[in-house]
């Protein structure tokens, strides 16, 4: 039954595109012939995978009943650190071709490791001061938040760390980790791997427990405390790793990047069937509800719609979604 119920939720919000794109079409007729072509199709889906990223790792932040305000800042520290590492300290040195080309893709791994590991370091924390000290997800994060954008700003010096486009390994780093193929791919990839990580695995279902009724879940003995550290830090990781793929496509460590990024996310988890009670979801349905505002941004921006106005727009969708599973959890 709630199999079905997950179900008829993706179908309701595939339906929500079909008609935003049937409303949006008949007052711009060129921008949906434009629209309906196979480069601006994957644009969409490049131009979402960020924030379709993020929303994957926080589908698990509010089925545990939790929310996760920090995404946005720990993509920033993410971002910053990877220009730091990959132009502030890569390697020169007279080696042969192969040898330097190792040294360099070396290289470019640490710097991802170590933005990444930060950015997940960051989570953990998250989860552990919540699960320990019982202090509500929203403050933690509320100050997580605040805390790592002046971390970011202060290691940048609130400046802007261009990686550049010559033919170093910043360079190379970007040339590589900023194309479609890849940004589609890591997010397609991060999206199977956490669909079976909420569906088939123990862990999912004790996310969903938690989520569901977090007293009765402790009187069952499920690791609580240790669910939520591993749910936050999944969280860090997968904002950290937007982090780098934002470094890439803009060519820089930007200390002020994500800003508003957790909004969206949480926007398209709502969208997409999880409540913000907790408890209930899929990851079917939040990539859904990505595609849904990915879609509608697409289209209003291609009939040049002011962008006050798209967010607008953007927030009537939002309540009249969580309007619906409130009238849903009442029947």
């Amino acid at each position: 039954m709630l199999d079905l119920l997950r179900r008829a939720q993706s179908l309701a919000a595939l339906s929500g595109i079909l008609v935003l794109a049937i409303l949006i079409s008949p007052v711009a007729s060129d921008g949906s012939r434009i629209f309906l072509q196979p480069g601006n199709l994957t644009d969409i889906l490049r131009q979402i995978s960020l924030i379709g990223i993020i929303a994957l790792a926080m589908t698990f932040v509010i089925l545990t009943g939790g929310i996760d305000l920090s995404v946005g800042s720990l993509l920033a520290i993410s971002t910053t650190l990877t220009a730091m590492a990959l132009t502030r300290a890569w390697p020169h040195a007279s080696y042969t071709s192969h040898i330097l080309r190792a040294i360099l893709a070396s290289h470019i791994l640490r710097a991802i490791l170590a933005a990444v590991a930060v950015s997940t370091l960051a989570g953990a924390v998250n989860g552990a001061v919540i699960s320990a000290l019982r202090i509500q997800p929203f403050i933690v994060t509320l100050a997580s938040m605040i805390g790592v954008r002046g971390l970011a700003k202060w290691l940048s010096s609130n400046e802007n760390i261009d990686i550049g486009f010559g033919r170093d390994v910043a360079a190379e780093f970007a040339a590589v980790f900023r194309q479609k193929a890849i940004v589609i791919g890591s997010y397609a990839c991060a999206a199977a791997l956490f669909w079976i990580l909420l569906a088939r695995t123990v862990f999912g279902r004790h996310v969903r427990a938690i989520g569901d009724n977090e007293k009765a879940a402790e009187y069952a003995g499920l690791p609580i405390r240790g669910t939520k550290i591993w749910v936050y830090s999944l969280s860090g990781l997968l904002s950290g790793f937007a982090g780098v793929l934002y470094a890439a496509e803009n060519h820089q460590g930007n200390p002020n990047a994500g800003v508003a990024y957790e909004l969206d996310a949480i926007a398209a988890v709502v969208i997409g069937g999880t409540p913000l009670t907790g408890g209930k979801g899929s990851i079917s349905g939040t990539i859904v509800g990505t595609l849904i505002m990915g879609v509608l941004t697409n289209m209003l921006r291609l009939k040049n719609v002011d962008s006050n106005v798209e967010m607008m727009i953007k927030a009537v969708i939002i309540v009249l979604a969580v309007a619906v599973q409130g009238r849903d959890s009442d029947k």
